[in-house]
């Protein structure tokens, strides 16, 4: 098969099992063996050695993971590869494992598919540098595809583990931060990992820090996802720990997604913290710590965070979606000499300078809990850090998708006759300094909020963002494209227009 139809970005995710209609198994057994193969010969030539590479293995909790986990492994040890099988693990904990004393693997390899449906799965590689680029991924995926090998001897597979060391990691922080050994005692937290890996941050962080857990679910793993998707984005997900937070009064509720890169949280007043509130939090926690940072966000995020953080004396950089667009960026600015601390998305995918750049949900929340026990001792609450955020009355999202096969050139023309026709609108104004698609601010006359349509990294789509200050002002906006976007009859907007009548 064409491997390169597996790469998804800077990751490879593709179809692990039967059961759902018209999806049909292509990481099979030969796919996984070559992309071992794949990736042994990529790190060779990365790091200019052909003997004693030593390489860490994890997964989640997807029921394909262990399969696939020992087709790569195996494939690696043929090509030489000194493999070491953790098991069960998060993705930022494989990536620390390449860069923690004691371990330093020169690569490592995390079988995963994010919040996608039981039957995906796929794999992140990473090195001391960091998550592979999209570079990277299209060099492993060729190698693959050929008959090349290494031709070194055989390699070695042995069982570790790495999650014990990685939560301590976390749970030192907390207390280095807050000069307590138990500094969560008395406080109730309850996590729900969705049946993913983030179960582990009950007994291996909250517990020995002396936090009371009861009432925490779903923290067994089960990749068949039994109870909801553990996404932060999923609406039954977010209501699944809130109904947590409320029914034990709990102080803060926590929510992984599948692999633990992601997270969110219930504050104890049962309000939702993601998207642009948590983004807000942790800008308001780095402010403090980094006066006149800058803050690297996907280009989704409301007016009202943009005034937030500039109101706290930051910078906001509003960029492109794709997580590692934004860490990218991010970095690239502390290059140039201007300090950044945090690039973070909409989707809870955040990367902190002081943590490697890692997207590590498990160290974003590490970061609130310090907060909130430095709280209780100052006399604040982390509701206080947000309590002056202009959130939208109304937002809504509408996914337009294009109906042609060479979608890209399509969609880019409707995006720049968008761009033209907003120049001429009464009420509109273009947003200055936006890097992705066109974004449009309109007046109170005119809906009074903003709309942004781009073009998806992947996909035959048009996602279009709209949010409003006034009730019913998205429909108003709504009503403002519908006749724009009922012009082009390769792009579905149905639902737009409908919305819009």
């Amino acid at each position: 098969m064409d491997y390169s139809k597996l790469q998804n970005g800077s990751d490879i995710r593709g179809i692990a099992l039967e059961g759902i209609e018209g999806q049909h198994i292509n990481l099979t057994e030969q796919a996984c063996r070559d992309i071992g193969r794949g990736f042994a010969l990529w790190l060779m030539e990365k790091t200019g050695k052909k003997e004693g590479l030593r390489v860490a293995v994890g997964r989640d909790s997807r029921l394909s993971g262990p399969q696939l986990g020992s087709w790569i492994c195996a494939a690696m040890v043929e090509q030489g590869l000194c493999v070491t099988d953790f098991g069960m693990a998060s993705t930022p904990a494989m990536f620390m494992a390449t860069v923690t004393e004691g371990y330093r693997f020169d690569g490592s390899v995390m079988i995963t598919a994010s919040h996608l449906p039981f039957n995906r799965n796929g794999f992140k590689f990473f090195t001391a540098e960091g998550g592979l680029e999209k570079g990277d991924i299209k060099q492993i995926l060729a190698f693959a595809g050929s008959d090349a090998v290494t031709g070194a001897a055989a390699g070695t597979l042995q069982d570790g583990a790495f999650m014990d060391t990685y939560a301590a990691i976390l749970a030192d922080k907390i207390r280095a931060a807050t000069g307590e050994e138990k500094p969560l005692e008395g406080f109730r937290i309850v996590v729900d990992a969705g049946n993913g890996a983030g179960g582990f941050y009950v007994d291996k962080v909250l517990k020995p820090l002396g936090a009371i857990t009861e009432g925490s679910r779903f923290l067994d793993p089960d990749g068949s996802f039994p109870n909801h998707i553990p996404n932060p984005e999923n609406k039954e997900a977010m209501e699944s720990i809130t109904e947590a937070v409320r029914e034990t009064k709990a102080d803060l509720g926590i929510i992984f997604d599948t692999d633990v890169d992601r997270a969110g949280a219930v504050l104890a007043d049962g309000s939702e913290l993601n998207r642009n509130r948590i983004i807000a939090m942790l800008a308001a926690i780095l402010l403090r710590e980094h006066p006149g940072t800058t803050i690297v966000t996907d280009s989704i995020t409301s007016t009202g965070l943009a005034k937030f953080i500039a109101a706290k004396g930051g910078v906001h950089l509003r960029f492109k979606r794709g997580y590692r667009n934004v860490i990218n960026e991010s970095i690239r600015l502390n290059n140039l000499g201007q300090d950044s601390q945090l690039a973070i998305e909409t989707s809870g995918h955040g990367a902190l300078k002081e943590n490697y750049f890692l997207d590590d949900g498990a160290y974003l929340v590490t970061k609130l809990l310090i907060e909130l026990a430095r709280g209780k001792k100052e006399g604040y609450t982390l509701e206080s850090l947000i309590a002056d955020l202009e959130e939208p009355a109304e937002s809504i999202e509408f996914r337009m998708n294009i109906l042609l096969e060479d979608f890209k050139p399509y969609g880019m023309q409707i995006i720049e006759e968008l761009e033209r026709y907003a120049a001429g609108q009464a009420g509109w104004s273009l947003a200055p300094d936006n890097h992705e698609g066109v974004r449009v601010n309109l007046d109170e006359a005119h809906g009074n909020g903003w709309f942004l349509l781009r073009l998806s990294l992947h996909d035959p789509l048009l996602p279009l963002n709209i949010e409003s200050n006034d009730a019913g002002g998205a429909k108003v906006i709504a009503k403002e494209l519908a006749g724009f976007a009922a012009r082009y009859d390769k792009l579905d907007a149905a639902k737009l227009i409908a919305f819009a009548e």
